[in-house]
């Protein structure tokens, strides 16, 4: 797959591991579209990039990650002036300490960490799918292994813990991967999800002040963490590879319930629920509109 001159997104770009990313695909040559939730932090990385860089073919749109109505209207926007999608880096994440809900009444880690790349990605697939070879690249985490998805409790309203939500969130990341992958078989596009490692970022701003002292101990720089990231983006070795786990540029072995098939086609139909029809439906997006046999898969 050739670069320069191709379309990519990447989640979470004005900082950490994103950002590390967006650079990466920058200095290839590739046209990115970086959906922000501040614009003024987005232009000003868009300067920064065209400065370090030499790539002045960047764009930045609103998309609050947290509202299936701003997803949406970003999306759209999208379709309006690219008709290609040959890179979508699932990157943005969090990891929230209290509980609290998103804008459409969902518990925040599950909302951002799970649904709002499902909604995203389903929402583009027709694109992806037209652009192909294409590559989609989900960043979970190996704290999936510090869950089992709960699905009479999703959403932690029984028994909420900061872990166990935010472990949930990453499981959900491979479930989503796997599934995605089998649905895409043949269609040229391939789908993987990655450990980053535990790297120095905002993710653990709301950490308490002792946990993030011992993080610290153990914690990589962004520039290391995203290196997975960006293998997966650009690497011609994995080309063919999809719907597998990664860590540290090679294929990892996720938890044995993370590969459990029936589990993961009942979160697809569960996450349906949440964002909607209108989310693989129409003309607008969709596997049926991308042309694939769901009976293949």
């Amino acid at each position: 797959m050739k670069f320069k001159g191709k379309t990519a997104i990447v989640t979470g770009a004005t900082s950490g591991i994103g950002r590390v990313t967006a650079i990466a695909l920058a200095r290839e040559g590739m046209k990115l579209v970086l959906p922000v939730r501040s614009m003024d932090k987005g232009k000003a990385f868009r300067e920064e990039l065209a400065e370090n860089t030499g790539n002045k073919d960047v764009e930045v749109m609103h998309c609050d990650l947290a509202s299936f109505d701003s997803i949406r209207q970003f999306a759209a926007s999208f379709r309006e002036k690219y008709d290609r999608l040959h890179l979508l880096v699932n990157n943005a994440g969090t990891w929230e300490t209290r509980r609290k809900l998103s804008e459409d009444g969902i518990e925040m880690n599950f909302a951002v960490n799970h649904l709002a790349p499902f909604l995203l990605t389903n929402l583009l697939l027709d694109v992806v799918v037209a652009s192909a070879p294409a590559r989609i690249v989900n960043v979970s985490s190996t704290a999936h292994k510090q869950a089992t998805m709960n699905f009479n409790d999703l959403e932690g309203e029984k028994s909420w813990s900061s872990m166990r939500s935010y472990a949930q969130g990453k499981l959900a990341n491979i479930f989503f991967t796997r599934k995605l992958a089998r649905e895409l078989k043949g269609t040229g596009v391939t789908v993987n999800c990655l450990h980053p490692g535990v790297v120095e970022t905002r993710l653990f701003d709301k950490m308490p002040r002792l946990f993030r002292w011992l993080f610290s101990l153990f914690m990589i720089s962004p520039e290391k963490g995203a290196q997975t990231s960006i293998y997966l983006a650009t690497s011609p070795d994995v080309k063919d590879v999809t719907g597998e786990y990664f860590a540290k540029k090679k294929v990892a072995k996720p938890t044995s319930h993370a590969r459990d098939m029936k589990a993961a086609e009942k979160l697809w139909e569960v996450s349906l629920e949440y964002v909607g029809p209108v989310a693989l439906q129409g003309e607008e997006v969709g596997l049926e509109v991308a042309g694939l046999n769901k009976a293949d898969s």
